[in-house]
């Protein structure tokens, strides 16, 4: 199969150009103006924008969470993910304490293997780390691809991870030039919180954002930075929300050391407001919570100045009947967020449309620094001869509003019901096949693939 698109408006993180693509089998074969080749396609792609195909780095498909399981699995996520221009996810495998890094594996493997429509890879979440998972973590890297492991400083009894710990595995993962990530919340004081909120009888949705202030993730985020610069691992934090946080990396970079911050694009663009419409509140109960206008704000500086590198979703959702199950109690509400489908139109609308972002600064934190950052480029995250022919092909001006009625993700509301978004994606190339055609999705389960991962050299 090849292809040929014509007259596009070409974005990279670098480049911003007209020209055309060729495409034969899986591969970009050729750039540049009035390309000569013929194919058995051709897309004119006048007066559109044509981006590298996004990487959404931090996904839960799939996943057990508090006595439920999310409700997009690898089909119906990834097809989410492709109909907004994500061509590919990596979802987090849970270790369950006690267990092995292997036996977390095999059972992820086991929801994956043949399920996915779009291509993914895995984080290896490290629940658990002691002498025999240590044995674990070059076998991760070296044999399975696996080059990123995440960690918990919450959640604790389940995911939480102590201090020694975080230390133990920083060292281990160092050798091999692998990554660790966080989950930066302080659990303890979060535990305190919840048990006192719920002992005055404050169990609305409202209390789950109060049980988690700005200082629990700001205290976290200083004291991992701080472990990756002693112990000179490559850190990366998840779902940063907040000015408190995002300073915490501001400082560890005043001692030599770079932690990466990633945040998500409900932190742009929803606040904690939210939390106060009784239990439609609970819509937006995720880990950690919404925060206040000044801290998107700060999130959008931190993404101009590149402190910021990556904006992800961290889609972990929940049907209403699941969140109903916290009707009584905000601590039982299953925490997740449905945004895999709209992540790159509603980056688009509200950083580029708005001025906030130029277009290569959307694909360098919707794609290319991803791709970079967990091993994979230029394989994924560009457009280059030789590179994926991952493609989106992108109008600029369409305007639409997102709903739950003509989402395709597996959830039966939509935290953005009624948002108007300057910017649609129009068709969307995986590996050299037209994926997404206007509404029609064109390929089937089983034809994402597993990306194998490398680490620095």
């Amino acid at each position: 199969m090849s292809i040929l698109i014509k007259n596009g408006r070409i974005i990279t993180a670098s480049e911003d150009s007209v020209a055309d693509i060729f495409v034969q089998g899986e591969k970009i074969v050729a750039i540049g103006k009035d390309l000569p080749y013929r194919a058995d396609k051709v897309i004119d792609a006048s007066g559109k924008l044509v981006f590298p195909g996004g990487i959404d780095p931090h996904v839960h498909l799939d996943m057990p969470f508090m006595g439920t399981y999310s409700s997009d699995n690898y089909e119906t996520g990834t097809r989410a993910a492709l109909f907004g221009g994500t061509t590919m996810v990596i979802d987090f495998i849970l270790q369950t304490q006690g267990k092995s890094l292997r036996n977390a594996l095999e059972a992820w493997q086991g929801r994956s293997n043949g399920n996915a429509v779009g291509d993914y890879s895995f984080h290896m979440a490290v629940t658990d780390f002691n002498e025999d998972t240590k044995k674990e973590i070059g076998e991760m890297v070296e044999k399975e691809g696996i080059t990123s492991f995440k960690t918990f400083m919450a959640y604790k009894g389940a995911l939480m991870i102590n201090d020694s710990q975080m230390i133990g595995l920083m060292q281990e993962v160092k050798k091999y030039n692998a990554l660790v990530t966080v989950h930066a919340t302080n659990g303890d004081m979060i535990d305190f919180l919840i048990a006192k909120h719920r002992s005055e009888g404050n169990l609305s949705p409202l209390y789950h954002y109060l049980s988690q202030p700005e200082v629990t993730e700001a205290e976290a985020s200083g004291r991992f930075s701080e472990l990756a610069q002693y112990t000179g691992v490559r850190g990366y934090i998840v779902h940063m929300t907040c000015e408190g946080a995002l300073n915490a990396v501001r400082d560890v970079s005043k001692m030599n050391h770079n932690v990466i911050a990633e945040t998500c694009i409900q932190y742009l663009m929803l606040d904690a407001s939210l939390y106060e419409k009784d239990f439609d509140g609970a819509k937006y109960v995720m880990s950690p919570p919404l925060r206040q206008k000044k801290d998107q704000a700060s999130l959008w500086s931190g993404i101009q100045q590149g402190t910021v590198q990556v904006v992800a979703t961290d889609h972990c959702p929940f049907k209403w009947e699941q969140k109903l199950m916290g009707k009584d109690d905000f601590s039982k509400i299953p925490n997740g967020h449905p945004a895999i489908e709209h992540r790159m139109e509603l980056l688009f609308s509200e950083g580029v449309a708005k001025g906030r972002i130029n277009l290569n600064k959307f694909v360098e934190v919707n794609s290319t620094n991803a791709a970079k950052i967990f091993g994979m480029f230029p394989q994924k995250g560009t457009l280059g001869i030789g590179s994926d022919a991952d493609i989106v092909i992108f109008d600029p001006t369409e305007k639409h509003t997102i709903s739950a009625k003509t989402h395709h993700m597996n959830v039966d509301y939509s935290a953005y019901e009624g948002v108007e978004v300057t910017g649609k994606v129009k068709t969307v190339i995986l590996r050299g096949e037209v994926a997404i055609d206007g509404n029609d999705c064109k390929i089937q389960k089983g034809y994402g693939r597993f990306i194998r991962r490398s680490t620095p050299r």
